[in-house]
């Protein structure tokens, strides 16, 4: 029973480390994220990959381009960022348009998703 029970942790902290190696990589529909994501996981399991151009039909889809980010962040008056896309990728949805202006809080709210409460 301890070798089952052994095994089992072994497994969990194996599938908690991929978690930790695959959880900060920004994944879209199409991009280097999704690219990354499929070379941990082939180093896993035997894995199959095609790329596929964008613009090919796929039933009633069409395969978009790719969208891959470097930077993404909203700074307050002082200069501070206080939303980060580095410290946390989720803060940016995914195919996002960038955009470099000032805008005051009320307008900024009408193109951004909050917690209101925070």
């Amino acid at each position: 029973m301890d070798d089952q029970k052994n095994a089992s942790e072994t497994i969990g902290v194996q599938i908690y480390k991929l978690i930790e190696n695959l959880y900060p990589i920004c994944r879209s529909i199409t991009g280097d994220g999704v690219r990354k994501t499929l070379s941990i996981i082939e180093k896993i399991i035997p894995v199959t990959i095609h790329e596929v151009p964008t613009g090919t039909k796929a039933f009633d889809w069409e395969v978009p381009k790719e969208w891959n980010i470097r930077d993404a962040y909203i700074k307050n008056k002082a200069g501070k960022r206080v939303v980060d896309f580095n410290e946390l990728n989720l803060h940016v949805l995914n195919y996002s348009m960038p955009v470099n202006k000032r805008l005051k809080l009320n307008e900024l709210k009408k193109h951004i998703y909050t917690l209101p409460d925070r």
